[in-house]
């Protein structure tokens, strides 16, 4: 009863974190679409904005990703406490299971990038940027060009996000 308790409990926290893992790309990704609209010129209020809510969600992801590894970890070894043993796995769900730490791994590497190169550079050239002035020609492209980046990592991204959902459940095959 209690290793089904804590199972539930362990994956209740998994599948949010699961959820919040594809939720922060996807919305990161409508977002910056819907800016792309004004073009690659800068509309201070606008940028300003998009660049508080794509750097202020940088905490969630990492919670979420976090959250999904000591979960992902926690789920075998609540089996092994309890059973003396590690769950056997059917090669479909050994598959499954190398397939999604391949995806987390991507996704923990473009987090890096994102969070420790490209975020940091852009919140420095915004700093240059003064409300009711022209921006630098220079600045401006280098902003807009980190700007690209990052959306071509949060896409990646996403999709590392729906192949951890889908190859989640292919992880129950008994063997």
């Amino acid at each position: 009863m209690s290793q089904d308790i804590i199972h539930s409990v362990l994956l209740a926290f998994h599948n949010i974190a699961l959820v919040g893992c594809a939720a922060a790309p996807f919305y990161n990704r409508n977002l910056v679409t819907n800016r792309g609209q004004y073009g690659p010129k800068l509309h201070y209020e606008l940028d300003k904005v998009v660049e508080d809510t794509l750097q202020g969600n940088a905490p969630y992801c990492i919670v979420f990703i976090v959250t999904l590894i000591i979960t992902g970890i926690g789920i075998p070894l609540n089996h092994y406490v309890f059973a003396g043993a590690f769950m056997e796995l059917h090669i479909v769900a050994w598959a499954a299971v190398i397939l999604k730490l391949a995806c987390v791994f991507g996704m923990i590497v473009i987090m890096f990038i994102i969070f420790f190169k490209i975020n940091p550079r852009l919140r420095e050239i915004f700093a240059y940027f003064i409300l009711g002035e022209q921006p630098d020609s220079n600045c401006e492209k280098e902003f807009f060009a980190l700007r690209a980046r990052r959306k071509a990592l949060c896409d990646t991204c996403l999709k590392f996000a729906v192949g951890v959902l889908v190859f989640s459940a292919f992880m129950k095959f008994a063997s």
